[in-house]
């Protein structure tokens, strides 16, 4: 059976509405703050991707919030653009509505908690006030956009009968989708099988709105309870890139797509996502959010096509298929040959690049690069593509308002480590010198020299990025300020150089972090 939608047309019974939501529910995470540079390059590669809808942001939350939902409303070309806005918000949906004014498509989702725990502690509202709610804040939301989305907040433990009610209040009020979250990931699959098939089957209506899941991964099973909401009738699946989100996270997009891919066996349905790019968006989102996935992720982690077992090399050789239920290049990873060295030059380098998905370099950061490559290549006798990935990741970063360039460190047994550091700052060159009970403390201490600030240092990490004891360093760091947690990544052959581009990667996303403020009862 097709359904008609006011952004899609008639969609097939068989078509999956892939809904993006790591603009604004994965960016909710602690750490995982984005600048608006970095929101408009994300909505550049998610419509790259193929998504249908992206939530872009909640535009109540902050001047900042609003100006990227509307920025991106401008930019995005055939996307829907969905703006978040709590059902009975005093101004909520009138700045959504303003905010994807721009927009090809705009959506406005508005969302309310329905269930018995939540209405009490949280709400303090009496059901038939919540159904009141539903009504005029769906109602609003036709006022500016016939694209209206709904949600039941923590959908999935509320009484059926109740949530029969709401989904019937928002449907007579002109909601076209209808989202049934499970905002704290407690359900199961067959739990969620149930809520899909009851609503279905008992509310008036049902036949002419598009369903969607949104589930969360608390134990795990946001892919299979997002996979048994399909199967149940869902036609919209709400997901992030790399699984990011709060908590553990929002069922994974490329998890979920490869899923369909693979099993269309069982799942006959089909999305408009280009798999070849899920690989280079997922490191995208790792490069602006400073998060690296698991090696073990499924698709998208470094081990996901790696094979040690004897047994399994074997297979491979023979046939891949023995072990790969995919291929490699399915999903955006490349097999290339070319091997680069200090003797390579540009020409090789750009082209080593576009094969790894970095097709979209602006000149000076190209340039930075390669520099930073040459550089490397005269200290290391093998360049690993992870190398690669790690010195441009470095350089793709939006360096709005602090930029690293040089550091000198003196250390020893004998005296205390002094270091000398150079940045730029809101395009002025600083310099600050410090001492600390280390190298590594000397250093970020200059960089407070300079940088004024109250954050405190939570999580300091060095990794290897490849073998050997000429590998680059990784270093990871997490600055908390004010309760507001922030993450950043850097890398460089010189250890303590590492250290500095993660702490100023850090510092550069506190400062946006600052001036946003969340409303209350934000979830979905």
């Amino acid at each position: 059976m097709s359904i008609d939608h006011p952004s899609f047309g008639r969609i097939d019974a068989s078509r999956v509405i892939i809904f993006d939501t790591t603009l604004r529910d994965g960016e909710q995470s602690p750490g995982f703050s984005m600048n608006l540079a970095e929101k408009l390059r994300m909505a550049e590669a998610l419509e790259e991707l193929g998504v249908d809808v992206m939530e872009a942001g909640f535009p109540v939350a902050s001047k900042g919030d609003f100006d990227s939902v509307h920025q991106i409303a401008q930019k995005v070309k055939n996307t829907v653009v969905c703006a978040l806005a709590r059902s009975g918000g005093k101004n909520d949906i009138a700045s959504a509505g303003e905010a994807i004014r721009p927009a090809k498509r705009g959506r406005i989702h508005n969302f309310i908690s329905t269930s018995p725990l939540h209405m009490k502690y949280k709400l303090r509202m009496e059901p038939e006030t919540v159904l009141e709610v539903i009504e005029a804040g769906n109602r609003a939301a036709r006022q500016f956009t016939d694209d209206v989305e709904w949600s039941a907040e923590d959908g999935s433990r509320t009484d059926p009968d109740f949530l029969c009610r709401c989904v019937e209040t928002a449907i007579r009020a002109g909601a076209t989708t209808i989202n049934i979250p499970d905002t704290v990931g407690y359900s199961t699959p067959e739990d969620m099988a149930r809520i899909f098939n009851d609503l279905r089957t008992r509310v008036p209506g049902a036949d002419k709105v598009i369903f969607s899941t949104h589930n969360h991964n608390d134990l795990g099973l946001a892919v299979a309870n997002t996979i048994a909401a399909l199967d149940a009738g869902a036609r919209q699946v709400e997901c992030t890139i790399n699984g990011i989100g709060e908590r553990a996270g929002n069922a994974a997009l490329e998890e979920i797509i490869m899923v369909l891919r693979t099993r269309h066996d069982v799942l006959p349905y089909t999305t408009g996502i280009h798999t070849e790019r899920l690989l280079r968006t997922s490191r995208m989102l790792s490069t602006i959010t400073g998060f690296d996935v698991q090696p073990n992720k499924a698709i998208v982690g470094r081990n996901a096509f790696a094979h040690e077992s004897g047994i399994h090399q074997d297979g491979i050789l023979k046939n891949a298929a023995t072990y790969e239920i995919m291929t490699p290049e399915s999903v955006g990873w490349t097999r290339s040959s070319l091997v680069l060295g200090k003797h390579s030059g540009r020409a090789a380098f750009r082209d080593k690049l576009r094969a790894m998905g970095y097709d979209n370099l602006e000149e000076a950061q190209f340039n930075e690069a390669f520099s930073r490559f040459k550089d490397l290549a005269d200290r290391k006798k093998v360049i690993y593509d992870e190398d690669l990935v790690a010195l441009v990741d470095d350089e793709v970063r939006d360096h709005a308002r602090i930029r690293f360039v040089a550091l000198d460190v003196t250390a020893g047994s004998r005296r205390p480590a002094t270091a000398d550091l150079v940045l730029e700052v809101d395009g002025r060159r600083e310099e600050g010198h410090a001492e600390g009970q280390g190298p590594v403390d000397a250093a970020f201490n200059a960089i407070r020299a300079i940088v004024a600030h109250d954050a405190t240092l939570q999580l300091y990490s060095v990794g290897a990025v490849t073998e050997g004891s000429d590998a680059q360093a990784r270093t990871s760091v997490r600055l908390e300020e004010g309760g507001k947690l922030v993450d950043g990544q850097g890398a460089d052959a010189d250890t303590l150089v590492s250290a500095v581009r993660a702490y100023v990667h850090a510092l550069n996303k506190l400062l946006v972090k600052r001036d946003r403020a969340e409303p209350a009862a934000l979830d979905a």
